[in-house]
């Protein structure tokens, strides 16, 4: 397994994080006690969880996969050997059952909601805290273009943020903190003030990036690499659909896509499209269509950590050895070709 630093520290994590999402609902707490130890033993240090998950949240699943790895340090006492990421949730409408519905990023309410996960994952401390998602009107969670809204009734709150994080870094709460679904104004306005005021800058940025999500190379690639901030990149495989299960037949219906419905991100006709022309190129260069998936996520180099998630212990062997695949110019060049065609069908 080969290691990265993260953001400008140097702390060196797994270039293969193992994300947790589906613990606590599409898998049990043995599996994923299952799923943690066999990824420690391929050489991965870096774990990948939320306040909210598992996803899709609801009343009963919220909190539980954080709960699931805290019962797994407990009982292998390996907190030590872990760089852990977490995350506080944003606000949104039907999340009411996260903190009583006090969705902000206020003083008050990242003290509660970062006390809310050491206590679930039985740890005195987390190494990065993320924000989940901004508080603002802005494009994500598939919002490709930015429409300003005049009458959103967001102020601006950068600078209290900053000096929460950084009471929580001095009192040992948490080590280093960054952001998730952020825009390059977001990223960059964050750093700006932090080095204005002498706070600690955000070290990493957790945003989608997939054969079928390339938006982050945009703007936010070039801000990555000049500014030493680390992509964790999540949904690398496009909740399922960049494996060619779906399209070779061998779904089932508990798998992801099947299952929620509620969920279209990855499920419109240009995402099958796309997935199509990348999956004949795989089998073109002799490859699955997840080994090259998430291969060309690991290669960028704006990426630090390819985020990834398996409901099966299968998925996650195949997962975690395209660690070891090193895309060539020529499929490179396959793959785009298909991108010019179907830019981002999935942001």
């Amino acid at each position: 397994m080969q290691y990265r630093k993260l953001g400008r520290t140097d702390l060196e994590v797994s270039k293969i994080c193992l994300g947790t999402m589906t613990w606590g609902r599409q898998n049990t707490e043995a599996e994923g006690h299952e799923q943690m130890d066999y990824a420690v033993e391929q050489g991965i240090n870096f774990f990948d969880t939320a306040e909210m998950y598992a996803v899709p949240s609801n009343k009963e699943v919220h909190g539980k996969t954080e709960q699931i790895i805290g019962t797994w340090f407990k009982k292998t006492g390996k907190r030590s050997d872990i760089v852990l990421a977490s995350k506080i949730t944003g606000y949104s409408p039907g999340l009411s059952f996260i903190r009583n519905h006090q969705l902000n990023f206020s003083q008050e309410q990242i003290h509660a909601a970062l006390e809310g996960s050491l206590q679930r994952l039985q740890t005195d401390y987390i190494d990065v805290y993320q924000l989940h998602w901004p508080i603002r009107k802005t494009n994500y969670f598939g919002q490709l273009g930015y429409v300003h809204d005049p009458n959103d009734a967001w102020e601006d709150d950068f600078l209290q943020i900053l000096e929460t994080m950084a009471d929580l870094i001095k009192a040992g709460k948490i080590r280093h903190w960054g952001v998730s679904n952020e825009t390059p104004w977001g990223l960059m306005h964050f750093i700006r003030l932090a080095e204005k005021h002498g706070f600690a800058l955000p070290l990493s940025i957790q945003n989608p990036y997939s054969l079928l999500n390339r938006s982050f190379e945009v703007g936010l690639a070039e801000c990555a690499i000049r500014e030493k901030v680390s992509l964790l990149a999540y949904s690398p495989m496009g909740f399922g659909l960049l494996s060619g299960k779906y399209h070779k037949k061998l779904d089932k219906p508990e798998d992801r896509i099947n299952q929620f419905k509620q969920l279209p991100r990855y499920n419109s006709p240009q995402s099958w499209e796309a997935t199509a022309r990348y999956l004949a190129i795989a089998e073109k260069h002799g490859l699955t269509l997840a080994q090259m998936a998430l291969a060309f996520v690991t290669q960028q180099p704006f990426t630090t950590a390819n985020i990834i998630g398996a409901t099966s212990m299968a998925q996650l062997k195949e997962n975690i050895g395209s660690a070891d695949i090193l895309l060539s110019d020529e499929i490179l060049k396959d793959i785009n070709e298909v991108h010019k065609v179907i830019s981002n069908p999935a942001p």
